[in-house]
């Protein structure tokens, strides 16, 4: 099964609502690995913001399930706008997941510019990959949204990402990560 994946970054240490405290990171990394190999996933495509995305990109990898990352822009400019302001190892981390998966031919780098709507056309993306490798090799596909199950309003790039796997009518499951 091919599954397409989109989620909550860290919560960073002034954040006033919890959407994905770091302390519930190794659960949910559990639970994304679990999902996987009940769904008996052979490909994993998301993007690799501090994470979920990571998260689900390391546990993936773990399991030998291949990976595809898609990237609004380049790796270096993606890292500084959606992992270098988490805390932690998340760079280090994303380095090393990165330079895997560009090893194997399987990072997508788009040009766009630095703007908020850019990650809505990254959702699209993402989307988009993960339906022509279903319909490439034969696959189904489903998507897993890694999420507190609660949306921020217009802006909230996880929600966006939900919505329109619901119309394309694709088989959604959630993780929560709180």
């Amino acid at each position: 099964m091919i599954i397409a994946l989109a989620g909550r970054r860290v919560d960073k240490p002034e954040s006033n609502q919890k959407r994905f405290p770091p302390e519930n990171t190794e659960r949910v990394q559990r639970q994304i690995s679990d999902f996987l190999k009940s769904a008996e996933a052979t490909t994993l495509v998301c993007a690799a913001a501090c994470g979920s995305d990571l998260l689900a990109l390391e546990a993936a990898g773990a399991l030998g399930i291949r990976r595809r990352v898609v990237l609004p822009y380049d790796r270096e400019t993606f890292k500084q706008s959606s992992v270098a302001d988490c805390l932690g190892d998340w760079g280090e981390r994303y380095d090393r997941v990165i330079a895997e998966i560009a090893s194997s031919g399987e990072l997508v780098e788009y040009d766009y510019e630095k703007e908020e709507e850019t990650y809505f056309a990254t959702n699209h993306d993402i989307l988009d990959q993960a339906e022509e490798l279903a319909e490439e090799t034969g696959q189904p596909l489903a998507v897993l949204v890694v999420w507190n199950g609660e949306s921020r309003g217009e802006d909230d790039v996880t929600g966006h990402f939900l919505e329109e796997a619901r119309q394309r009518e694709l088989k959604v499951s959630e993780v929560n990560t709180l």
